[in-house]
């Protein structure tokens, strides 16, 4: 740190010595020498200051030695004569004309040179051996030392807790780390009298660090405890404003009152130059008033903040409280203000020169973008959102109707800065139709823009195209798709709609085709991918659909028609245990629906597992007791466990479901006859026989229950039976609702044990359809169909009989 104070001559070893304790150095010891160990001057060994000879010469520290012989001039032995700066017959300067000065055939002996070459300033004996040790640092220099190493672990902690790969947790280590040598730098400080010294800014460096990582690592006491630490020291002259993280930690914990408070003394000590700032906390003053429902004081900060400089965020709460208020004409008001603010414009690279008509610029700005141009952009689309959001918001309560609303809403915006996205407005408006049920009016609002702006037309070419294809129109609505497609080649909805156009005609290749660019374009399209699905399984090639619904299960994970279509799949390739577990998760996203629940007890009764069976049959039955099959079902179960007073209440029911269907009267018959109530049964046979008295089965049953009971009508009944038979025989001989080919009553008991394996006919008959025709989005319709006039009953309850 203050190395440019080591004098530039030591003593050896001093240099070795430096380097060797600044790797070794303890970062909290510190060396007791003072400054004494450094000298202000050169410390020159090899130089003597001389008297003798000439006067004063010797003391300049050339770095010679000054002979003290004296000079004798000769002639006649050839004696050099000697000068004051060296003399004697080892002199490096001979006086002669005929050498040249500094030259010398030998070399000399002393310490000037190790060679005996001309050095003047004795600079070899300056030139420090290898091992000299550098100085000592002194205690200013190991301080400066320890806060450089503060301030880079500090570096660190926040490289950590915001850079590219963040990892908030190694930043809280390296924050603790900061300010626990922060904490011992400062002891350290005290303890050698430097206390008046201390690094202020580093102190605040460090707590803040560690306060913004235990912040971000969601420890929110310890964070508020840190930053109380740095707001209540004095020391500290712009710390009242780190009050605004504490308010914000208050809005995450969801304390607004307190979050109000910080923010509002963070205002208190923040001056008026610092003007967005102050605007900023007043947004966030306005943001926790809204959640407290405070919204007349949430409109107060926000109309102080739009009046100085107004921002889209903003102006959306702002009229969104005034959407709570209720507030028609404050609504349209905060509204003008929003679409009136100046949006962020994207600068246009002038040497790409001009666009052209076909060339949009989007197009055009991919080989020309930047990250500010982006950046604008992605500000650009927030403001849009923000205006469609209120325009969708305020539209329908701002006037008497919602299409004068959205009249209202379109007018503004085009007379604003934002013109440009009136046109979506508009098809907002076709939609809001849609959902009213007004078809007529939604396609006159999108055919409008045949005559409008061919980039939206697109959009409303498409919507056309659903709009007829639900409808039933499907040549209109292949129209329109492939204006949709013309316009725009990469538009997967069009591709979508243009399938399902063609799916509707049988062309189901073609079909599969274009949903297969749709989901090149897109490939996220979840229309496309559910409807080459089911595609695939009109096509029979089962395994494919599989991979698709699977696919389409990782983009939408509780979609219950697509985890239906997979369990639907196993099932078809015979995959029971997959096809249960696909219905489970089924029954756990969807547990009210009682087609799959039937479902699953129809997949159980295949495995035999007649327990799992009977609770999912009952759970179908409790939720919707109105599907025919589960019914009987249950019924036929209750009979076979020989609980027949239970399986009257589920045929009681069945009757009322279907009051004109014979069997389920004949089968409460029969379960009070099994029971041994052949009173009831008597009677029972009575009504239905009034009731219906072509009715060959109700004729046999009472033929046999007057004779068992000794009744006066057995020769009644006996002859209205043999008229039937007979007019029967007549008419058709082969007709299956009758039951002319028992010769006599004593037959019939033959007759009722000989259906005793049709409960499974009735259990595989209990099948949910595959909803393969509706190739657009629908919603999810229960998928059971009543197949009980498919079921071939017997004359007795014994056909329903599980095995």
């Amino acid at each position: 740190m203050s190395s440019n104070n080591i004098p530039l001559a030591e003593s050896k070893g001093s240099i070795n010595n430096m380097y060797n304790s600044s790797i070794d150095d303890d970062l909290y010891s510190f060396n007791s020498r003072g400054s004494n160990s450094y000298t202000s001057s050169y410390k020159n060994s090899g130089i003597e200051n001389h008297v003798g000879g000439i006067g004063g010469v010797g003391g300049v520290g050339l770095g010679v030695n000054v002979s003290q012989e004296s000079i004798i001039p000769s002639t006649s032995n050839r004696n050099r004569i000697s000068t004051a700066m060296g003399g004697g017959t080892n002199s490096a300067r001979p006086m002669t004309s005929v050498r040249a000065a500094g030259f010398s055939r030998q070399g000399k002996g002393n310490i000037s040179t190790s060679h005996g070459g001309f050095d003047p300033f004795n600079q070899a004996g300056y030139i420090s051996s290898s091992n000299e040790k550098p100085p000592s640092p002194t205690p200013e220099e190991q301080i400066k030392t320890l806060e450089k190493k503060i301030n880079q672990i500090v570096e660190e902690s926040t490289l950590h807790l915001s850079g590219p790969n963040p990892n908030i947790q190694l930043a809280l280590e390296k924050a603790k780390d900061a300010a626990k040598k922060e904490r011992l730098l400062a002891k350290q400080k005290e303890q050698m009298g430097f206390g008046d010294q201390l690094n202020l800014d580093l102190t605040y460096c460090a707590l803040f660090t560690l306060a913004n990582c235990y912040h971000a690592n969601k420890m929110y006491h310890e964070a508020l405890n840190t930053y109380t630490i740095i707001v209540k020291n004095k020391m500290f002259n712009q710390a009242g404003r780190l009050r605004v993280n504490m308010g914000n930690i208050y809005f995450e914990q969801k304390k607004y009152p307190q979050a109000v408070k910080m923010y509002r003394m963070a205002l208190d000590q923040i001056s008026n130059a610092n003007k967005e700032i102050r605007l900023r906390i007043m947004r966030n003053i306005g943001n926790a008033c809204v959640k407290m429902a405070q919204f007349q004081d949430a409109i107060t900060s926000y109309e102080t903040v739009m009046e100085t400089i107004p921002d889209f965020q903003t102006g959306f709460n702002l009229v969104l409280c005034y959407f709570a208020l209720g507030n028609s004409e404050k609504m349209k008001k905060g509204f003008q203000q929003l679409v009136f603010i100046q949006p962020n414009c994207i600068e246009q690279n002038d040497e790409l020169g001009s666009l052209s008509k076909d060339e949009s610029i989007e197009d055009h700005e991919v080989f020309n973008e930047d990250n500010l141009r982006a950046l604008a952009r992605e500000k650009k689309q927030i403001a849009h959102k923000y205006i469609n959001l209120a325009a969708k918001l305020i539209a329908p309560v701002i006037e008497e109707s919602f299409s004068l609303g959205y009249d209202w809403v379109v007018e503004t915006i085009k007379s604003s800065p934002n013109s440009e996205i009136a046109n979506e407005l508009e098809i907002s408006k076709a939609i809001q139709y849609l959902k009213s049920k007004k078809f007529d009016l939604a396609i006159e609002t999108l055919k409008s823009f045949e005559n409008k702006d061919k980039g939206m037309f697109g959009t409303a070419a498409t919507n056309l195209s659903f709009l007829y294809f639900l409808e039933g129109d499907y040549k209109q609505a292949e129209k329109y798709a492939d204006i949709a497609i013309n316009n725009d080649r990469y538009n997967a909805k069009a591709l979508t709609n243009k399938g399902n156009c063609l799916a509707q005609r049988g062309e189901y290749d073609k079909a599969k085709e274009y949903y297969q660019e749709a989901i090149n374009v897109d490939a996220v399209c979840a229309e496309a991918i559910y409807n080459i699905g089911l595609i695939c399984k009109k096509m029979d090639n089962i395994n494919e659909s599989l991979q698709w619904f699977e696919k389409l299960h990782a983009i939408l994970r509780n979609n219950s028609e697509v985890i239906y279509h997979i369990a639907d799949c196993y099932e078809r390739l015979n995959n029971l245990q997959q096809s249960m577990e696909w219905y489970n998760i089924l029954i756990s996203v969807i547990p009210t629906d009682p087609g799959v629940l039937a479902k699953f007890g129809s997949l159980a009764m295949k495995k035999g597992d007649k327990t799992q069976a009977f609770q999912h049959y009952s759970e179908s039955y409790r939720y919707f007791p109105c599907i025919i099959p589960v019914i009987a079902w249950l019924g036929a179960y209750y009979v076979d466990c020989q609980v027949y007073e239970q399986a009257i209440l589920y045929f009681e029911c069945a009757s009322t479901i279907q009051p004109k269907e014979i069997k389920w009267q004949l089968m409460i018959a029969s379960c009070y006859r099994r029971s041994g109530n052949y009173q009831h049964a008597y009677e029972k046979y009575k009504k239905i026989h009034e009731q219906f008295p072509d009715n060959v089965e109700c004729l046999r049953f009472l033929v046999r229950i007057s004779t068992d009971l000794g009744m006066k009508e057995v020769q009644e009944y006996v002859n209205k039976l043999s008229k039937l038979k007979a007019i029967s025989n007549n008419n058709n001989n082969n007709n299956n609702n009758s039951i002319s080919n028992l010769s006599s009553t004593g037959d019939l008991i033959d007759s009722m044990n000989k259906s005793n394996n049709k409960l499974n006919t009735l259990n595989s008959n209990i099948n949910i359809e595959n909803n393969t025709d509706a190739l657009s989005q629908k919603p999810f319709i229960n998928p059971i169909q009543n197949k009980a006039d498919d079921i071939d009953f017997d004359d007795d309850v014994v056909a329903l009989l599980p095995d």
